[in-house]
Order: structure tokens, then sequence, then C-alpha cells
């Protein structure tokens, strides 16, 4: 590999591995305020988010593990991700702070909205 080749090697892996990074409340609500699409992207990113814990715990049937959350036949749809997730800050306002991951709270939501028998 070419030193230059290297480098943007280097790059990519730096780039690919800071978007991995959980995004905090903070930093959602502050994606939610930019302008013109912000709102828009805040909501792409909580659907991305539910898919990968929904697809998550999908994973843990097939391979024989106890969910984390139980959707079973019940409905739970990519547009439900934002109003899943305000409820969740809401029913527990008290506990979540800025600098928590989106995920946890999204996850928190799941497991109440959605608990296993």
């Amino acid at each position: 590999m070419t030193p230059s080749a290297a480098g943007l090697a280097g790059v990519v892996a730096l780039t690919v591995a800071s978007a991995a990074q959980a995004m905090s409340i903070r930093e959602w609500r502050g994606l939610e305020q930019v302008e013109p699409a912000g709102a828009l992207h805040a909501q792409y990113y909580l659907i991305g988010v539910l898919e990968g814990l929904r697809e998550a715990a999908e994973q843990a049937v097939r391979e024989g593990g106890r969910p984390p959350f139980c959707v079973a036949g019940r409905r739970l749809e990519p547009r439900m991700a934002l109003s899943l997730y305000q409820a969740e800050l809401r029913r527990n306002a008290t506990i979540y702070e800025a600098d928590m991951p989106v995920q946890f709270v999204l996850s928190q939501a799941l497991r109440n909205s959605y608990p296993c028998n």
C-alpha cells in the first residue's frame, strides 16, 4: 500500500469509528434544532436506532437467548420511534441526563412498552 493510500485508509477508519459512536441526548437535541432538515435527520437517527435494537432482539432469539423486549404480534413501526423516545423521556425525566446515549433511552422505552412475559 502506498503512503497516500495508507493515509486515506486511516482517515476512513477514523471516520467510520467516530460515526459508530453513540449520540447523546444533548447531541440529538442539537441535531433536532439545526435548520432546515435537522428535525428530519434526528427522526431518521431514532429510526435507525429502533431498527438496530429490534434486530439485536431478534438476533438474541435466533441464538436461543432472551430478548430485551418482546413485540409479540403488536405493532412496532419505524415511524413510532420518535413518540416512544419522547414518552420515555417524559416518563422518567429525572433519570436521564443530557450526556446519556439516545440508544439507552430508546432501549428502555422498548422494554417498558413491549415487556416480555
